[in-house]
């Protein structure tokens, strides 16, 4: 194998580990694949000779990358139009239809990062961010952090502790609920929605939840969240009624970020089609938080509605 095959196929053999560092940091798959190519050409200029351990330096180095997208992001992010949501990692469930046995839950996804968590990271501040990831998610030791971070060890060890405490402290429930759980509450909210039934919604969503859609400008989604469960129960009938009177609405249960969601089309009379991703946290058998992907921008890379798994909703 020529020398420059063989470092190609090594650092492709750490890609998937960068990309899991880089989307827990920066929130949307394309600038954590940007991430990532920043760090192969740093790699491949490099001086082999003085890198001991690979893994290890492009997994700080991807970090650096990361904080830098970060710092700058914070000025895009403070213009956006409405709230700003992470992009969605949508896979397909196993099997046909959507909310039948699951006997082949992957092990893997457990590792994934939830997007009610995502969230909830993008209160932190970019430092806080990278040493909380590298700390807690990849177990990267504060000396190396400090490095990355160009601070001391002690003050790393402080960043990744506040952003524990910040993290903590939102209420937003940590422990994931079995695929049972999550299969029942996403189908009443689904039947509850799909009848306009504002009693079977209250019973669905917990008296906190919150409700947060993301446009981004370019498609219809609300400027402020949506709080408490009778304004987030009548919201989400008169949405799904006023886009059920304009358009043919179809679902497909999928995966979001290793829980389960919907992934929606509504096509209008014009032909237009509008997607959406639907993220839902789930605690004590009910939905806290309700996440509104609608933002053409962060969907492009999730799969296209399959019709033979979809749900029709409405007549």
């Amino acid at each position: 194998m020529a020398p420059e095959d063989e470092l190609a196929a090594g650092f492709e053999s750490h890609r998937s580990h960068l990309m899991a560092v880089a989307y827990r940091m920066l929130g949307t798959r394309t600038e954590a694949e940007d991430a990532v190519q920043e760090a192969w050409l740093r790699y491949a200029a490099a001086d082999r000779s003085e890198i001991r351990e690979p893994r290890a330096w492009l997994t700080t180095t991807t970090a650096r990358i990361c904080l830098d997208i970060l710092r700058s992001a914070r000025v895009r992010r403070e213009a956006y139009v409405g709230p700003w949501l992470p992009e969605p990692v949508v896979t397909r469930l196993p099997g046909p239809g959507g909310f039948g046995p699951d006997p082949a839950e992957r092990a893997a996804l457990t590792d994934e990062v939830s997007y009610a968590l995502l969230v909830v990271m993008e209160r932190l501040t970019p430092e806080q961010r990278v040493a909380l990831v590298l700390h807690d998610v990849f177990a990267v030791p504060f000396d190396e952090i400090a490095e990355v971070l160009s601070t001391t060890p002690a003050a790393a060890r402080q960043l990744a502790s506040r952003a524990r405490r910040a993290v903590a402290d939102d209420g937003t429930p940590r422990h994931r609920p079995d695929r049972a759980e999550q299969r029942r509450v996403v189908a009443a909210f689904v039947a509850a929605v799909e009848s306009g039934d504002i009693d079977g919604l209250l019973t669905v969503l917990a008296p906190d939840v919150v409700a947060v859609g993301d446009g981004g400008g370019a498609a219809p989604a609300g400027r402020h969240p949506v709080e408490g469960a009778v304004q987030v129960s009548r919201f989400m009938a008169g949405l799904f009624r006023r886009a059920m009177r304009e358009a043919a609405v179809r679902f497909e249960p999928v995966l979001v970020n290793g829980e389960l969601g919907l992934l929606g089309e509504m096509t209008y009379l014009t032909g237009e089609v509008q997607r959406l991703v639907m993220a839902f946290a789930v605690a004590d058998g009910r939905i806290t938080r309700i996440f509104d992907q609608v933002n053409p921008a962060k969907l492009g890379s999730v799969p296209r509605l399959e019709a033979s798994r979809s749900l029709r909703l409405g007549p």
